[in-house]
């Protein structure tokens, strides 16, 4: 055996046989708009602690409105695909509207939209490296931590998939009166002209990485037409069990 060959066995051997410990990280929102309840969140997110972070595999969310059990919309997201880019299928019921993102090769995304009015669409869009889809945000966020805490701009492309596109963001240090974080960071469009038509959204996250604030547009319907603007709150009700972020 080569000299140094010994250690490169026994660290590839280490490394293989790290443990993958099943793990589940639930939390729960709250959005209200000027004081007022509008619905909350139910989030259940199954994933694995390998190396010590936490690794999503699906993600369900409840929608519900205030004092009714019934979930009046649904979203469930699966990460094999990429953690910045989950496959996604949204339902609204009530407005017979549905979204469902999916991957059908490494090169390209697919979307489909039943939209309220009743007409479906379908797109294709090209995917590239920096491309972050739906709630993968929050895994980008993760992803780059350290950036992140030390105050850093990061460029990305972020999807708009009832537009069929996605277009060129910024996250960047933020404040807000309505949110006490311990980090606070918003995303705004990098185009001029997008930011005349694109409000910022703005987040908050505990120290460990979990989400504590929301405050812009959100998925969910006001009327066939336009989308609540609202400030969700969330809060933690069990930890996977290993880090959030690297």
């Amino acid at each position: 055996m080569k000299p140094g060959s010994w250690f490169v066995f026994t660290f590839a051997l280490s490394a293989a046989s790290t443990p993958v410990v099943a793990a589940l990280f639930e939390f729960s929102g709250t959005a209200t708009h000027n004081g007022q309840t509008l619905y909350t969140e139910g989030h259940q997110v199954e994933g694995n602690c390998a190396q010590g972070v936490f690794a999503p595999s699906n993600h369900e969310v409840a929608y519900l409105r205030p004092n009714d059990a019934t979930a009046f919309a649904s979203k469930r997201l699966n990460y094999d695909n990429h953690p910045f880019r989950p496959r996604v299928e949204f339902s609204q019921p009530a407005f017979d509207e549905s979204l469902a993102i999916t991957y059908p090769d490494d090169e390209a995304l697919r979307i489909l939209w039943q939209e309220p009015a009743g007409e479906t669409r379908e797109f294709n869009v090209p995917v590239e490296q920096r491309l972050v889809v739906d709630s993968g945000f929050d895994y980008f966020v993760r992803a780059n931590w350290d950036r992140v805490s030390n105050g850093e701009s990061i460029e990305f492309q972020f999807l708009a998939p009832t537009r069929g596109e996605h277009y060129g963001f910024v996250l960047e240090p933020a404040s807000a009166e309505q949110i006490e974080a311990d980090i606070t960071v918003r995303i705004r469009p990098t185009s001029v002209v997008l930011r005349f038509l694109v409000d910022p959204i703005v987040l908050g996250y505990r120290s460990d990485g979990a989400l504590t604030d929301y405050l812009g547009l959100t998925n969910i319907r006001r009327d066939a037409d336009s989308n609540h603007v609202a400030h969700i709150q969330y809060d933690v009700t069990r930890m996977p069990g290993c880090e959030l972020t690297p």
